[in-house]
């Protein structure tokens, strides 16, 4: 239509119920969308509130149970190391006592060993070698605990006996303290033992972690250091390890966690024996958890089952210990 002699261009006129269409679906979009959104928080909340209820509910089990133990032993449980079922007289010393060693032991020998591992897959190995060589050590972690434990008694136990102890009692027997270490009967079952087969579980654990926080180190900043002339082993003490040093804590804890509450494997080679009679390694002795492994199924009612309720409320008490102090290690490496 002329208007002042220009021609306006027609306009095409959407149709308003398509219009309406179009909002009544994005207006029905939202709605869902805070429905899901809504539905996923209660879920969540639901998780967190579940996983409590079921902490809270484990704590009050184990403090119940264990009473009984509490009231008549009080902190004397801790302290004593007689262990008599018949006389009703129960001290839980040696099974912390052989847990924290055997542990201890994992640790030594498998924390080196994962860093070496670690290193190798992320800084020396070839490329063709890494995938298949990083998935046999963490098919390690897929096989069951008393694969572990069987293979630790009938086959790893003998071998410690005839190569290991026999030789050094040959050696060092006479020295006044390293002789002390080594006594006892070869026959490759005890604490040593049962550290090394608990050092090859958790190896897997810690190696894993250790090789993804190592690879996580920007490249940027490995090529810069070999740019600037750096070894391998440089590289890896002032680059990789300050930037993976909370994962490192992280996965040592984790395979931590591991060892303290294994049972299986343990049972088989720790030799269950309550108070060991010397300071050797070669000593047989008792976990916590071989202890409640061998003894509760056959446990009375009363102050035995107790017992045995109080060693898992204080195994329950050393790992909350462990995680608390790897919660204030990775804090400190955050600061």
């Amino acid at each position: 239509m002329p208007t002042d002699g220009l021609t306006l261009p027609a306009v095409p006129l959407i149709a308003a119920p398509a219009v309406e269409r179009a909002a009544s679906r994005r207006a029905k979009k939202r709605t869902t969308g805070r429905l899901a959104d809504a539905v996923f928080a209660l879920l969540a909340r639901g998780a967190l509130l579940g996983v409590l209820v079921l902490f809270a509910a484990i704590i009050a089990m184990l403090v119940m149970d264990a009473w009984p133990s509490i009231r008549t032993f009080g902190w004397g449980f801790l302290v004593s190391t007689e262990w008599d079922p018949v006389q009703q007289k129960f001290g839980g010393l040696p099974m912390v006592m052989g847990t924290l060693v055997t542990s201890t032991i994992a640790l030594i020998i498998a924390v080196p060993v994962s860093f070496g591992i670690a290193l190798f897959l992320t800084e020396l190995a070839p490329r063709w070698l890494r995938r298949p060589l990083g998935t046999a050590i963490e098919l390690l972690a897929a096989i069951p605990s008393i694969v572990y434990g069987m293979w630790g008694l009938l086959v790893f136990s003998p071998m410690l006996a005839d190569w290991v102890q026999t030789p050094l009692q040959r050696w060092l027997g006479g020295w006044p303290l390293v002789g002390a270490l080594v006594s006892g009967p070869p026959v490759g079952i005890g604490l040593l033992s049962a550290g090394i087969i608990l050092a090859v579980m958790i190896i897997p654990f810690i190696a894993a972690v250790m090789r993804d926080v190592f690879a996580a180190t920007a490249p940027m900043l490995k090529e810069s250091a070999y740019g600037l002339g750096a070894t391998t082993w440089e590289v890896v003490i002032h680059v990789v390890l300050p930037n993976a040093r909370a994962g490192v804590i992280g996965g040592i804890m984790l395979g931590l966690g591991r060892a303290l509450g294994e049972t299986m494997a343990v049972t088989f080679v720790i030799g269950n024996m309550n108070g060991a009679s010397s300071l050797s390694l070669f000593d047989a002795a008792n976990s916590i958890t071989s202890t409640i492994a061998n003894e509760f199924a056959e446990a009375a009612r009363g102050l035995h089952r107790a017992a045995l309720m109080e060693l898992g409320l204080l195994l329950f008490a050393i790992t909350a210990v462990v995680l608390a102090v790897s919660r204030l290690l990775l804090k400190k490496q955050r600061v």
